[in-house]
Parts: structure tokens; C-alpha cells; sequence
């Protein structure tokens, strides 16, 4: 009996240590590829952008920056500052982060085409980077 007891234990340590030993989450859009389509002039919000402790307390220093690594003309990014809701880690009140948002302006043509972009974090343990991956179509004024 005591044997099979021993044996509960150490598998439960081995799950918490491989599991459940960050203590920092990080995140961002939680998505893998995203397909967007947007017509020339619209602007849509792509998600929040935050970077907080198992405690649901943000660890940004200052506002998250983006920027375009690969992409089409014509398509611009932002990241606005903004209270946001955790949700995806359970977390119930505001902290500080910001909202991604991308725009097209001027499409002359119809394009499909794969957007990269890269966020900086400013987090009180240095700078932290990410990627994420979209899937774009853009089609010109109707």
C-alpha cells in the first residue's frame, strides 16, 4: 500500500514539475494561422496583447511595440494601449496591456499573402519577442 502511494506522489511532482512550474504566462493572440479578409480602408482588431504572472498581475513596463517583418503594401499595424481582460487564463480583472489592430489602406488589387508580425514586450524582466502568423486577403474598394 505504501508502495502504491509513493508511486501517486511521484507521478503527481513529475506532472507538476512539467506542467506547472512556470511561474510567468505569457500571451498574446492564442491562435495558431488566422485567414483575414479586408477590403481597402477597413480596419480590424486583431486581439489583446499582455504579458502577466501566474496572478493575473501584469508584467509590462510599458506599452508593447509591433512591427511588420513580412507582408504586403498597403497594410499597416498597430498596438493602441488598453485595459484587458486575461480571460484565457482565468483571470477576471483588467490589467495593463494593449489591443492589436491592422488596416488597409489604398489596395489596388485583389491579394492573398502571408503576414508576420513580431510584438515586443517591455516586461520589468527585460525585453521579451513573439511572433504571430496571418493569413491575409485583401480586395480593393467595391
Amino acid at each position: 500500500m505504501q508502495i502504491g502511494n509513493r508511486a501517486t506522489l511521484i507521478v503527481a511532482v513529475l506532472v507538476v514539475m512539467l506542467f506547472g512550474g512556470n511561474a510567468v504566462q505569457a500571451q498574446t493572440i492564442q491562435r495558431s494561422v488566422w485567414d483575414i479578409a479586408l477590403k481597402s480602408g477597413e480596419t480590424t482588431e486583431l486581439g489583446d496583447v499582455y504579458w502577466i504572472a501566474s496572478n493575473c498581475k501584469s508584467l509590462l513596463k510599458g506599452t508593447p511595440a509591433v512591427e511588420i517583418l513580412d507582408g504586403p503594401p498597403g497594410v499597416t499595424v498597430a498596438i493602441n494601449a488598453a485595459k484587458v481582460v486575461p480571460h484565457f487564463y482565468g483571470c477576471a480583472n483588467p490589467v495593463a496591456g494593449a489591443k492589436l489592430l491592422l488596416t488597409a489602406s489604398d489596395i489596388q488589387d485583389y491579394s492573398y499573402t502571408r503576414l508576420v508580425l513580431r510584438i515586443t514586450y517591455k516586461t520589468v524582466d527585460g525585453d521579451r519577442q513573439r511572433s504571430e502568423n496571418f493569413n491575409i486577403s485583401l480586395f480593393p474598394p467595391s
